[in-house]
């Protein structure tokens, strides 16, 4: 059953997200929709929650072409998203999914590593009771959804799985302020996702993203952009946050040493 959500409501700065969240409401300069366009039943049917990249670039274009340059897509970033969307949207939204958590247990080969020496970037795990805060995008063009699928496809592509999930803005909703917004996801299907690293040791992925480098910069950049993204917004990462730490003290001890 379609349904369809207004958007009228603000982010309520809360104990975990600071009054600086407000100033991320950053839409583009395009003309608002009054309403978010959801999912049909119908229409999540015949997208898989959860299916390979490369299979599904071919079904979202299909379901794109399928429905009028009216509909509207929402992709949510909890890694690099966060503070690098790169494709256009119409609006940016701080909140959370349910039922999930940020770990560093993805290798990276293709942006902040190499096969030799994978870096670590962050999936997310089902947990009970948690949440990931992170941003969603909406995209109403037509045009501008079917560039930002092609990107994204190439920019996760080592990212095995996506999922339809529901979007909340307020920590007590119980009501979602967005219903299947798009997200990328790692899983620990080594079948399926070669790179999946895993869960270690505070101390070991911290040595592991201190050596790490890829065309997109050196791993520990990638991490600490992480940390200063989610700060912005007032949300702490416990995660996040002690491999932070653990990456600063190592390189600190490394520095003192080399003195």
């Amino acid at each position: 059953m379609a349904q369809a959500l207004i958007t009228r409501s603000l982010f309520i700065p809360t104990p975990l997200c600071s009054p600086i969240a407000s100033a991320l409401f950053t839409p583009k300069n395009r003309t608002k929709t009054k309403t978010h366009q959801l999912f049909s039943r119908e229409e999540k049917t015949q997208l898989t929650v959860a299916h390979s990249c490369c299979g599904g670039s071919e079904e979202l274009r299909k379901k794109l072409d399928w429905k009028s340059s009216k509909m509207v897509m929402w992709v949510f970033g909890y890694g690099s998203l966060i503070w690098k969307a790169g494709f256009n949207y119409d609006e940016r939204l701080v909140g959370f999914i349910k039922g999930y958590r940020r770990v560093f247990y993805q290798g990276s080969t293709d942006h902040r590593g190499t096969p030799e020496y994978p870096g670590r970037t962050v999936t997310l795990e089902p947990a009970e009771g948690e949440v990931c805060w992170g941003v969603a995008y909406r995209i109403s063009n037509k045009e501008d959804q079917e560039v930002a699928i092609t990107y994204l496809e190439v920019r996760e592509k080592q990212y095995d799985k996506k999922a339809y999930l529901d979007f909340f803005t307020e920590p007590n909703a119980t009501t979602p302020a967005v219903s299947d917004v798009m997200v990328y996801i790692a899983s620990p299907d080594k079948k399926h996702n070669v790179n999946y690293l895993g869960p270690a040791s505070i101390e070991e992925i911290a040595k592991q993203i201190i050596q790490a480098e890829g065309p997109s910069g050196p791993n520990r950049d990638y991490l600490f952009q992480l940390e200063e993204a989610l700060v912005q917004f007032g949300c702490k990462d416990a995660h996040v946050m002690d491999l932070a730490s653990e990456v600063r003290r190592i390189l600190s001890e490394r520095e003192l040493a080399s003195t």
